[in-house]
């Protein structure tokens, strides 16, 4: 049977909003704030930063910052989707102020990726403070390491207020970039290699990783940890709720199955933007969703299930036309494989439809697999999975010189 998915409208803000009312938070997130409170005294400071960093109680880091005795911010700085985080993915805004604080604000998405000489003249300890997915085509994990570069540049001290990696710091999947994809997964100094698309880190430890094996000149890079967080833990077994930190990145559910289904931004089917279930629900007008989920179903993936839908999408990507497609459901969390179940996805809609289905390079870049758009036509899943292998000891030798949490 297929589903029929209406598509409602939400507001980034509103989201956000509703998983706090939702969940009742464990994890003291106002504690890192005090300890930055604490460093911060007698010094300017600027923060990279968005929507998504809040306490427990909802209010903006930056609020209950600013709210403390001697937090001095000089200057705010803005990744993908803006520094209020409410920005569509892929749209670009200038320099400006914010109206509620009337503090300089510099975008780091566009033309300009790092922070100026100019711009940091006034900051005396630089933040970091967004909460990430754990992904490497997740641009804000790039954007970090690009401040990180200016303000090793610029003898300022970096500081990263870490967050839980929301999909585990336990399992790593994926192909290791060997390219420089920018702001989908750089080459730091002098290395060889990247990171998996999986990567199995927190911000501050990829920072950490960034700083002492791919960084010249080095930052003084300091981390306020997550008080309490072991690397086996999901964000929903913390007791943090999930807020989205950009528009379509609305759940956990969604951060789970991200790693594997973002493979459809390099093709001409939906990904889902534009509804109520964003990397969940992915289809096209030519395709009929019940003879895509039965192929997928025979593949006897772990961990999920593929349902056949319609959808129609209310922006991007075929909006306002009918799409047949599935929704990814995730069945066991711990035995899913993301990643390889993405091109799973992706050879066996492209077997359905070889005339229709157009893979662009930028399918490659993403799962970091030179030539994957036309491998995937001629050979097994399994024997493209078997190359990801490449690297894979060393980034895990360099992964556990970072770790910070057991």
């Amino acid at each position: 049977m297929r589903w029929f998915l209406p598509v409602l409208t939400f507001a980034f803000g509103v989201m956000m909003m509703s998983n706090f009312a939702s969940a009742a938070t464990t994890e003291p997130i106002h504690l890192q704030l005090d300890e930055l409170a604490r460093m911060a005294q007698g010094k300017r400071l600027g923060i990279l930063t968005n929507g998504s960093a809040r306490t427990e109680a909802g209010l903006h880091d930056v609020d209950y910052l600013m709210a403390k005795d001697g937090v001095k911010i000089t200057a705010f700085f803005g990744p993908e989707h803006g520094f209020r985080g409410d920005l569509a993915d892929g749209q670009k805004t200038g320099d400006g102020k914010d109206a509620k604080t009337g503090i300089p604000v510099y975008s780091l998405y566009g033309e300009r990726k790092a922070p100026t000489s100019e711009q940091l003249k006034d900051v005396d300890l630089f933040v970091f403070d967004i909460p990430d997915v754990g992904v490497r085509f997740y641009t804000y994990s790039w954007t970090m390491t690009y401040a990180m570069d200016a303000c090793a540049a610029a003898k300022i001290p970096f500081v990263v207020i870490d967050r839980p990696n929301p999909i585990t710091g336990k399992h790593v999947e994926g192909a290791i970039n060997h390219e420089d994809y920018g702001l989908v997964g750089r080459l730091g100094h002098d290395a060889k290699f990247g990171v998996p698309t999986r990567h199995g880190l927190t911000m501050g430890e990829l920072a950490t990783l960034w700083n002492s094996a791919w960084m010249e000149p080095k930052v003084d890079l300091r981390v306020i940890k997550i008080p309490s967080w072991k690397r086996d833990q999901w964000l929903d077994e913390t007791g943090r709720p999930f807020i989205a930190p950009s528009p379509n990145m609305r759940t956990l559910t969604c951060a789970t199955v991200y790693p594997g289904t973002c493979i459809f931004e390099g093709t001409n089917l939906s990904e889902g933007r534009g509804t109520t279930a964003p990397f969940e629900l992915i289809g096209a007008p030519f395709v009929d969703g019940d003879a895509w989920a039965k192929k997928l179903t025979e593949r006897g993936l772990p961990g999920v299930k593929f349902i056949p839908v319609t959808f129609t999408p209310d922006s991007r990507r075929f909006a306002g036309e009918k799409c047949g497609g599935v929704q990814v459901v995730v069945t066991d969390r711990e035995a899913l494989h993301p990643v390889a179940m993405g091109v799973h996805m992706l050879q066996t809609v492209q077997q359905l439809y070889p005339e229709q289905v157009k893979i662009t390079d930028y399918a490659d870049k993403l799962m970091a697999t030179p030539g994957l758009r036309e491998r995937i036509k001629t050979e097994s899943v399994a024997d493209i999975v078997k190359g990801w292998d490449k690297d894979r000891a060393a980034y895990d030798a360099l992964r556990a010189k970072s770790l910070l949490y057991p």
